[in-house]
């Protein structure tokens, strides 16, 4: 006889065609989660208001899982209307610096933080807490998982475990309270003190907690008793059309650039590179690929760089993919904030098996540091290390001139997405 597939129902904001690193995590754990005896069932908006969309990705969509939608109402697709530019933007969470924010800029992130929380996606809590407590009763669902941001997701959880006597896991891509951006959202006491309410709400019903990070977990442990596990994101095999190498020594950061990330001593490093090392003006390129926020641009420009440039724009993912392994060079930066220190970006994952060296930088004790010193992927550097910097450029310049520039990866099968769905497995079947 057959064995029975445990049925799990997933709730999730970001799906195909949606773009960008969101949609990753969960699409692949839905690829994998059938090998392990276990029948996803993914809730997702009907017509949402994605700021990135990859059609491609719909392709790696699970035949084996059930989809389920119902519509949403998104203040965006209102905003859009009026100021359809710097929505896009806020809603990609490219936030316009303090001092070049318009009053409409200010507006729309005071209404963002203020009267949408924990965040615009709020309206379709109610709702799809009517609709899934009718499915899950119907359908005997014993297990379900919330996963945000959206962090509006995790409302969808806790209503329905009030209503339900079901397991429920609350799985966080990315912290509540301390994320970079929050302190941007021009939030009142009152509304701060909101999100923190809700949150510690939601980590004290569930039943279980997933993060991506060890900090995280540290931090979300001084707020619930409940068991926290670490899954992080990680690579899928990925079958891309191959590329030759970039014939110039390319630099090359893949995915959002955001502001805040604005690494102002890579442009002093590089201005410093062109003027001293002989040729390397010649041999230089600065890639760039997926949304840059207007600061970051302005910076280059600031430095001399602008000529050095290779904005590619928007990629879809497999064309990203592509970039990465003909680069020479990949670049991963995190802003350098002491909040920040838990986030590991997604794109790590694709970058160790790339082949191609990394050149992270970001602030003290981060996570991802220890990622790239664990699978010898490349060198973390902090934001106060202008000369190490220098000379990791120069050493790679130096290895691309020989001819014999790449990585020396160990330990990568660990982050597997196959592995990863195996440990996810464990907790479900718990």
């Amino acid at each position: 006889m057959k064995k029975e597939r445990k049925k799990v129902l997933i709730i999730t904001y970001y799906w195909p065609p949606a773009g960008g690193p969101g949609v990753q995590r969960w699409l692949k754990f839905v690829k994998y989660l059938p090998d392990f005896d276990i029948e996803p069932i993914v809730y997702i908006p009907e017509n949402p208001t994605y700021p990135i969309l990859d059609s491609d990705l719909e392709n790696d969509v699970s035949k084996q899982a059930t989809i389920l939608r119902k519509r949403i109402f998104e203040p965006y697709r209102i905003a859009s209307i009026f100021g359809s530019g710097n929505i896009k933007k806020i809603s990609k969470g490219i936030i316009p610096h303090q001092r070049k924010q318009s009053f409409f800029e200010r507006a729309s992130l005071w209404i963002r933080g203020n009267l949408f929380i924990p965040d615009a996606r709020v309206f379709w809590v109610k709702p799809s807490i009517t609709y899934l407590d009718k499915y899950i009763k119907e359908n005997k669902i014993e297990t379900i998982i919330s996963t945000g941001p959206p962090h509006s997701v995790h409302l969808i959880g806790l209503g329905l475990k009030k209503l339900n006597n079901i397991t429920w896991i609350a799985d966080f891509r990315d912290p509540w309270t301390t994320i970079g951006y929050h302190k941007s959202l021009k939030l009142t006491a009152q509304s701060q003190q909101r999100h923190i309410s809700l949150e510690k709400e939601v980590l004290n019903t569930a039943d279980s907690v997933i993060v991506t990070s060890r900090t995280t977990k540290v931090e979300f442990s001084k707020i619930t008793s409940k068991p926290i596990e670490i899954i992080t994101n990680g690579y899928d095999a990925e079958k891309v059309q191959k590329k030759a190498l970039d014939t110039k020594f390319s630099l090359a950061h893949i995915g959002s650039f955001l502001s805040e990330r604005n690494p102002r001593i890579l442009w002093k490093a590089l201005k410093e590179l062109i003027k001293e090392e002989p040729g390397f003006a010649d041999n230089f390129e600065l890639k760039l690929a997926g949304a840059v926020s207007p600061i970051i641009l302005a910076n280059i420009d600031e430095f001399g760089l602008t000529k050095f440039l290779n904005n590619l724009g928007y990629l879809a993912h497999k064309e990203a993919v592509a970039e990465q392994r003909a680069a020479q060079v990949l670049l991963l930066i995190e802003i350098d904030s002491e909040e920040t220190n838990g986030i590991i970006p997604g794109k790590i994952f694709e970058y160790m098996v790339s082949g191609r060296p990394v050149i992270g930088i970001g602030p003290d004790m981060s996570d991802f540091a220890e990622i790239i010193t664990e699978t010898n992927t490349g060198v973390f550097i902090n934001y106060d290390e202008k000369d190490k910097l220098k000379e990791t450029i120069l050493a790679y310049y130096t290895q691309y001139l020989q001819g014999n520039l790449k990585s020396n990866a160990v330990g990568l099968q660990k982050y597997s997405r196959k592995n990863l769905t195996s440990q996810l497995a464990q907790i479900l079947k718990k």
